[in-house]
């Protein structure tokens, strides 16, 4: 039986594409692209154990981009009625009159398109009633809240469902989507007394309910974090080796990947032009992106223009490999698509075969980062200037926590003094990475 969400399925949806396409060459469009989206989700809040909120979103969004020879127009409507769809594809057509026209639009090649479909397990129904749902929330913030003494407020514990259909399609005769799900639990909770209160939280995300973290693992590990964070105590200031814990170091990533993004290339607002086949980072470092990934955060099997993707190293050994360019960004560098309209898909850091704790020992004496604040990166010299909270280690072991200081580096430094990479793998986000230790930061202490 053919899933279907808000009442539509992948072939529903697939013929509200066709349609939308025929409007637009009827209107004087030369080619076009239609993206529609239906999700439904749930999200449940608790706090102090008793529920406080219950969210139900229903969503739905249709975009279509045409072109006019070399100039296009976009509009976007949330409701599928054919007299809808008309008005917003002459919307766009409209719009495609009065842009000023670019070489570059269009579409993909039709040659690099995906054939036939893949099933990468993205869906996973998850047929729990609201009181299961409720009463899973209200089990991870009590074992937070029953962990320690100490521990003796809370922000609250919050569950999330999201199911989704999507379909892309093309008037180079491409058209195909599939469903995916995702789930998330949530707890943050905070310690101590009077004015030096701490908080910290956990979170646990994944495309199947069945393989987040137990709502009794997620409320510990929130506990066990704030407490680590109270009686922060005062350092000086100096340059020492900093290891950014796996989820703070997924902004490092996404620093090299912003750097190596058609978008950021083409204007030349990147601290890494021209690094194809050049030494960008410490021979430690080695990135897989994995689109075909089982279950994957960022997996598919195409791209948001119908490119088929497969496994390539981006970084190998500290060599750039490869850039993330879109049909659009490649033309208007000379170069391919790489299949990254859309952003990357599930960036496999290479570990170094080295646990946390082991990585910590290594480091001797430094800061592990737990938290950074503001965004401090200049995209176009590499200078990287962050607030951040975090650990002091000395003699390989934690000693107390640390608040308000600044770190700041190069972001070309920080990616050559990588020193390691724990085996501690973040599995929340699109970037799979464990924390990573980096020599020599500048540390400044209020």
């Amino acid at each position: 039986m053919p899933i279907k969400i808000l009442d539509y399925s992948v072939e529903s949806l697939s013929d509200v594409a066709e349609f939308t396409k025929k409007i637009a060459l009827e209107n004087g469009a030369s080619s076009a692209e239609v993206d529609i989206t239906v999700s439904s989700g749930k999200s449940i809040s608790v706090r102090l154990q008793k529920l406080e909120t219950i969210e139900q979103q229903n969503d739905k969004a249709l975009t279509v981009t045409v072109y006019v020879g070399n100039k296009r127009g976009i509009a976007s409507t949330s409701d599928f009625d054919s007299s809808a769809i008309k008005d917003c594809v002459l919307a766009a057509c409209q719009i495609a009159k009065y842009t000023a026209e670019d070489k570059a639009f269009g579409l993909a090649d039709p040659l690099l398109l995906a054939k036939g479909n893949k099933d990468l397990e993205l869906y996973h129904s998850w047929n729990a009633g609201e009181d299961t749902i409720i009463n899973e929330a209200l089990a991870c913030e009590n074992s937070a809240l029953e962990f320690d003494k100490s521990i003796n407020n809370s922000e609250g514990a919050q569950l999330n469902t999201s199911e989704s259909l999507f379909i892309y399609a093309n008037s180079n005769g491409f058209v195909n989507g599939f469903p995916s799900s995702r789930y998330s639990l949530a707890c943050s909770v905070l310690g101590g007394k009077d004015s030096s209160m701490q908080r910290d939280n956990a979170y646990t995300s994944a495309r199947s309910y069945d393989d987040l973290k137990s709502p009794n693992e997620i409320g510990k590990e929130a506990a066990s974090r704030t407490l680590k964070r109270l009686n922060p105590q005062k350092i000086s200031t100096g340059v020492y080796p900093v290891i950014f814990e796996a989820p703070i170091a997924t902004s490092i990533i996404s620093s090299l990947v912003s750097a190596v993004s058609g978008s950021n290339l083409y204007r030349e607002n990147s601290f890494l032009l021209n690094s194809i086949n050049t030494k960008v980072s410490s021979t430690l470092l080695t990135i897989e992106e994995d689109p075909l990934l089982l279950r994957g955060n960022a997996s598919t099997f195409f791209d948001d223009e119908g490119v088929a993707l497969k496994k390539r190293k981006v970084v190998e050994e500290g060599l750039l490999k490869g850039y993330f360019l879109s049909s659009y960004s490649a033309r208007r560098l000379g170069m391919k698509t790489t299949g990254n309209a859309g952003g990357p898909h599930n960036l496999i850091i290479k570990d170094s075969s080295i646990s946390f704790n082991d990585l910590v020992k290594k480091m001797n004496k430094g800061i592990i980062i737990t938290e950074l604040l503001g965004h401090g990166l200049n995209m176009i010299t590499g200078d990287y200037s962050r607030g951040a909270a975090g650990l002091w280690v000395e003699n390989g072991k934690v000693q107390f926590a640390v608040e308000e200081i600044t770190i700041a580096s190069n972001i070309k430094d920080m990616l050559q003094n990588i020193q390691g990479i724990a085996t501690d793998r973040y599995t929340n986000s699109g970037k799979y990475t464990g924390s990573i230790l980096i020599e020599g930061m500048t540390v400044g202490s209020n």
